[in-house]
């Protein structure tokens, strides 16, 4: 495998040997899903290529429940392929493919009916264990149980007496989404995959009807690329249809966006020591632990407005707070609010008006020749729908291709990952760290902790953590521009860490030290630094002010006060 840095100087190396000779497949959008596309087939051995208009995971990718888990709600709808195939992936990933960055959950669910709701939902829970047991890969969660009323208050002193009868408890898994896809890419790179962020198709390259290749433009540096390939594979979400626009093709799908929000509180305002799940009317809301954090979230609404920045308005936020509020004792207000962010769900379009009914289920199309489609699923099942895609794609090329390995195949991080959390004391005391902040580094960036510490080693002030973010090291963010493709401030604050949502301030006063730490990798001087902070304070103050509108349309105008740091 070659190196899996991603640097300035491996970005402008990946844009010219795109253009220099014909890729057996090229992948357009960098989101889960390109991710996994491009790792699928790099990993059979094809020659591939991967180009992103914004930032890894800038879209969907990034604003999810950060949940891998099989779908409960979907047993309720008969959708039995759809979980037992998620909770494969679930056990994959946690047992095989990236034990570093997915960690098991547990969930409460109160039950406020006695009697039939605890044999009815305690039978699809069951059934749910079952499923995933069954799959071969779900026996490292325990196993769901049946809490009385007073347990369930001991596991969870937050909730209502009254706002329960008694409770199940059940397993998933989570991660940090915008990482995992980092990790996904750099992972294709070290096969072989040549990728490049800040890089935006403006047309497809035609001979006859069939597609041939992409007209990438770096958006930074202006240049203009004529990138070929045997085939192209569009998988740009809730772009899907702008991207197909560019061929004139709408495609034999159509795909809907759905919004859905999530709030971010400290940890001290909910007291539990588990995750809960609440039914509303339409969906179901998540109370999800996170570190020295809860996320609580979602809702569901139809979106049609900006979709590289949707906006969540005060009538989404006192949606989730007054569902959450209904079952705590405490309840949390807008001043217990330290980050918010809205994602949008690329659904397929069925005959329901009601998005919560729009298919998560994904298809792959072949709508030109030289061209692939996929587009729907969920984040959890993002390693089949890539399969999927890939198997398309080697239906137009003219040559035998291994079949797929990715399900046999670690995210770089993964191996040596449980060794290394066992020495974790001993890598502590030679690193002059604290147990935890190995722990934390470990858990983000497994077997590649040790690049971190060479940072720290060559410049002990990399080891410090940062005055207003203190979770963080600040080699995390030299590690950010120098390994991880970072480009611009907004990429370390927002996803490569969670700094915007996970501090009061949303980043601000951690600002200018990270542009500062990121400026010589990048050869910013200060006017660069003060226009990446400058557009960073800015993009803060038009969310917040899009989260005081009352409806969707003032949110996404408030929102777009704010310019991108580079024109697209």
């Amino acid at each position: 495998m070659r190196t899996a840095t991603l640097g300035p100087a491996e970005r402008t190396v990946a844009l010219a040997a795109m253009a220099e000779r014909e890729l057996d497949v090229l992948v357009v959008g960098a989101g889960v899903v390109g991710a996994g596309t491009a790792l699928d087939a790099a990993t059979r051995g094809l020659s591939t290529g991967l180009v992103e208009a914004r930032d890894w995971a800038s879209g969907t990718s990034s604003r999810s429940s950060k949940l891998i888990h099989g779908g409960l709600r979907y047993l309720e709808m008969l959708d039995f392929a759809l979980v037992r195939e998620a909770l494969k992936e679930r056990g994959l990933l946690l047992e095989r493919l990236a034990p570093h960055l997915v960690k098991p959950v547990p969930f409460l669910y109160p039950l406020q009916h006695k009697g039939w709701e605890r044999l009815y939902a305690g039978s699809g829970v069951a059934l749910y264990d079952a499923m995933s047991v069954s799959s071969g890969h779900g026996r490292g969660l325990p196993v769901h149980r049946h809490l009385s009323r007073k347990h369930a208050l001991r596991v969870a002193p937050a909730l209502k007496k009254d706002a329960l009868v008694g409770a199940l408890q059940y397993y998933d898994a989570q991660m940090d989404d915008a990482r995992f896809v980092t990790e996904l890419v750099r992972t294709a790179a070290s096969y072989g995959a040549q990728v490049a962020n800040r890089a935006r198709v403006t047309g497809f390259l035609r001979e006859g009807e069939r597609v041939v290749g992409a007209l990438v433009r770096d958006v930074e540096g202006g240049a203009e690329y004529e990138v070929r390939a045997k085939q192209v594979v569009n998988a740009t979400g809730v772009w899907t249809d702008d991207t197909q626009g560019l061929i004139g093709e709408r495609g034999q799908f159509h795909v809907r966006a759905s919004k859905g929000i999530h709030l971010v509180v400290p940890k001290d305002r909910i007291h539990s020591s588990t995750g809960l799940i609440l039914r509303t009317e339409k969906s179901v809301l998540f109370v999800i632990p996170w570190g020295r954090h809860w996320i609580i979230g979602t809702t569901d609404t139809d979106w049609d407005l900006d979709k590289a920045h949707p906006a969540a308005s005060s009538a989404d936020i006192d949606y989730l707070l007054q569902h959450v509020n209904s079952v705590l004792s405490t309840p949390l207000t807008r001043d217990d609010v330290q980050g918010v962010y809205a994602g949008l769900r690329p659904l397929l379009a069925g005959e329901s008006d009601a998005t919560s009914k729009l298919s998560r289920e994904h298809t792959v199309a072949h709508p030109a020749p030289g061209l692939v489609v996929v587009a729907g699923g969920k984040y959890t099942t993002y390693r089949v729908m890539a399969k999927d895609a890939v198997d398309e794609a080697v239906h137009g090329l003219d040559q035998r291709v291994a079949a797929c390995v990715t399900e046999d195949t670690p995210l770089l991080g993964a191996e040596g990952y449980k060794a290394l959390w066992n020495a974790r004391a001993r890598i502590a005391a030679r690193a002059g760290l604290h147990v935890a902040r190995v722990e934390h580094l470990l858990n983000r960036y497994g077997s590649m902790t040790e690049e971190i510490l060479e940072l720290i080693l060559a410049d002990p002030t990399l080891g410090e953590p940062l005055p207003a973010a203190d979770d963080y090291l600040r080699a995390e963010i030299v590690y950010a521009a120098s390994h991880e493709g970072a480009r611009h401030l907004d990429d370390v604050l927002t996803r490569r860490t969670r700094i915007s949502i996970e501090t009061f301030d949303r980043g601000t006063r951690s600002a200018r030290l990270c542009a500062e730490l990121m400026a010589p990798v990048l050869g910013w001087d200060e006017g660069r630094i003060d226009r990446e902070v400058q557009h960073y304070e800015k993009r803060v103050e038009a969310e917040r002010e899009s989260q005081r509108q009352p409806d969707d349309l003032t949110a996404d105008a408030a929102r777009l006060g704010a310019p991108d740091i580079v024109p697209n």
